[in-house]
């Protein structure tokens, strides 16, 4: 679908609805922070805040799965000015793959510099267990190949160009932040490093396609991330993203295992508190102009 007047993908909505927010928070964030399945409790920890639900906002999508609580939250963490997704869209809640990403843009034009992303997926690296955290240093994007993209239809140069550069998608400055971060707080034992691989949904994947994507490269599968990871990059934000092993995918046919969202969200309470202080960590640590302390 290509943007046009009337389905709140123009520049100009896009503005209208970052000014909207604006004028109601008085706040301009720098960082924002995307919460996936069951890691919602991230915008919790914000200060002094000021919250929107989803249908309260000019063009903006609403969140109809499970575990994602449909809120925007402006506020500070550690004294730094955020704003937070509790709750995402992905494309197999009907939404076309331009309306998932809507928020991205009014994240660039709120003044956002730095995007934090986290996500629920299934564990494809036989060497990664349930309750692991993967650092993303890179994607593949099987809806994209498909020809899903969402920077599909025209440009607008002042989002960004129209091919851009996705080498460097996931900000290496950033990862090394986690990483560092993580040893600091005692995390070394559950941090991992891989590549996360989208694919539609809404149904879990086959044993082949498991068999299939972990032969790719990937080493961890879910539905969501990366199609706003490019039209963040596209807007000139620097991200990084985090997956959270909630299930083993099933690689065997003997295997009895069974893939379920509630095991999920479960996995999710398990280890949110600590994926909000590494989040929370990090963010104290990203300096205005982008760089690290």
């Amino acid at each position: 679908m290509f943007p046009d007047a009337n389905t709140g993908y123009t520049y100009e909505d896009c503005k209208a609805t970052a000014d909207w927010l604006l004028t109601q928070t008085g706040l301009s964030p720098l960082v924002g922070i995307v919460c996936g399945s069951g890691l919602g409790g991230l915008a919790d920890l914000l200060k002094d805040q000021v919250v929107f639900n989803y249908k309260d906002i000019p063009n903006f999508p609403q969140s109809t799965v499970h575990g994602h609580a449909g809120r925007l939250v402006f506020g500070t963490l550690k004294g730094r000015a955020c704003v937070c997704m509790q709750g995402r869209f992905h494309l197999y809640e009907g939404y076309p793959i331009q309306k998932i990403t809507l928020p991205m843009r009014i994240f660039k034009l709120l003044g956002v510099e730095t995007v934090l992303m986290t996500n629920a997926a299934g564990g494809l690296n036989q060497d990664f267990k349930v309750g692991d955290v993967m650092i993303i240093k890179d994607h593949l994007n099987m809806p994209g190949l498909a020809g899903n993209n969402p920077l599909s239809g025209p440009n607008d140069e002042r989002f960004g160009v129209r091919f851009p550069c996705m080498s460097d998608a996931y900000d290496r400055e950033l990862q090394q932040l986690a990483l560092d971060v993580g040893q600091d707080l005692g995390y070394g034992d559950f941090l991992r490093e891989g590549v996360y691989c989208v694919l539609g949904g809404p149904s879990f994947e086959t044993i082949a396609e498991c068999r299939m994507l972990s032969k790719l490269g990937a080493d961890a599968v879910g539905m969501s991330t990366v199609h706003e990871v490019i039209v963040a990059r596209h807007c000139g934000m620097r991200v990084l993203a985090l997956s959270l092993i909630t299930n083993q995918a099933v690689m065997d046919y003997d295997s009895e295992e069974k893939a379920n969202h509630e095991e999920v969200l479960e996995t999710g309470k398990q280890r949110a508190e600590q994926l909000e202080r590494l989040i929370s960590t990090m963010v104290a640590r990203i300096e205005h102009n982008n760089n690290y302390v």
